[in-house]
């Protein structure tokens, strides 16, 4: 019994020494970490989440067999088990490191990560450790890699629509169509904000908080508008008229007063293009124009158009300048009246 008092004690101290890492010293450094602001500290510590207490318990059983009275051939099948246990706790520690990092350089890069890419770094990185695992246990992996190549056919033709929402992914991102926070209008009139690309399909958020879900390969082969694209900042038009009594050119003045008022509220960094107005036509109850003025994004036309119409509204009264009701004059003849009768 006394030959078992050792081994009983380094797992007794791993699992206190597991605790206190994770619950005290794991999480002050985190804290100090989230203070100093270190590049990429947030990431490897989410990433080693659990794996101090892990790893300090897997070196007290190790050292536990190692003190143990165990007969040789059940202490190397037990060291083969931790070892096995320990390289899988890092490969998850590496592939949640690659797709936290993959994820950060693609927010630096394009402002909102997708999905698609990181996961499919952590899936490359759980491969490649999981094939290093079982070579180092002994295991041979040339015909495992020789039959996931033999039935990864039959799996491509049994998942021909999966593949094709994956691949089309692919060409959504490479290609730069669409990018998570682009906003965008599909041909069928949903429009909002896409969330995600994921390897199946597409999440687009409208404004009244519903989510859209589009598949990859449909998103891929659609008519849309990607109101994102050159850049985010659109011109902003709505169309006003005004009675034909009016001075157009006062109207021309105020109308670009005002409309430099909402843009220096809305978008003061797009001052340098001023607004401006251009009439096209005469109608049947008012001389029709069209103002022109830019705005930060897509979204920042509805906010533009609420502030523009009542500080116009406001200024054309204080102006004298009519915005005439629709208005039809008839006029009867009298004498086609008489000879009728």
């Amino acid at each position: 019994m006394m030959q078992w008092i050792a081994p009983i004690a380094f797992i007794l101290a791993g699992l206190l020494a597991g605790i206190i890492g994770e619950k005290v010293i794991f999480k002050k450094l985190q804290k100090f970490v989230a203070n100093k602001r270190i590049a990429g500290g947030e990431i490897i510590f989410h990433s080693l989440h659990r794996m101090t207490f892990i790893w300090f318990v897997l070196g007290g059983f190790f050292w536990a067999i190692l003190s143990s009275p165990l007969k040789p051939d059940i202490a190397i099948v037990m060291q083969k088990i931790l070892t096995i246990a320990l390289l899988y706790s890092v490969t998850l520690f590496l592939a949640r490191l690659t797709a936290g990092f993959v994820n950060l350089f693609i927010r630096r890069a394009e402002g909102v990560p997708t999905s698609l890419i990181s996961n499919l770094a952590k899936i490359v990185v759980l491969i490649l450790g999981t094939l290093i695992l079982l070579q180092t246990v002994g295991v041979q992996i040339t015909p495992i890699v020789t039959t996931l190549g033999i039935g990864g056919l039959a799996v491509g033709l049994a998942l021909q629509d999966t593949l094709a929402n994956l691949f089309s992914g692919f060409y959504l991102i490479i290609s730069k169509q669409v990018r998570t926070g682009d906003y965008v209008k599909l041909d069928g009139g949903h429009e909002g904000y896409v969330t995600d690309i994921t390897w199946r399909n597409t999440t687009i958020k409208e404004i009244s908080n519903n989510v859209i879900i589009v598949p990859n390969s449909k998103l891929a082969s659609a008519i849309f508008t990607n109101y994102h694209l050159p850049v985010k900042e659109i011109t902003l038009t709505m169309d006003v008229g005004v009675s034909y009594d009016s001075d157009l050119e006062q109207v021309e003045r105020v109308t670009v007063e005002v409309a430099k008022e909402v843009m220096q509220e809305i978008a003061p960094q797009l001052m340098l293009n001023e607004p401006h107005i251009r009439f096209h036509t005469f109608g049947d109850f008012s001389i029709d124009f069209r103002i022109y003025m830019r705005v930060n994004e897509y979204f920042d036309q509805r906010i533009g158009k609420h502030i523009f119409i009542k500080k116009l509204h406001k200024r054309y009264q204080q102006e004298g300048i009519q915005i005439p009701f629709p208005i039809r004059d008839i006029y009867m003849q009298d004498n086609l009246n008489k000879n009728q009768v």
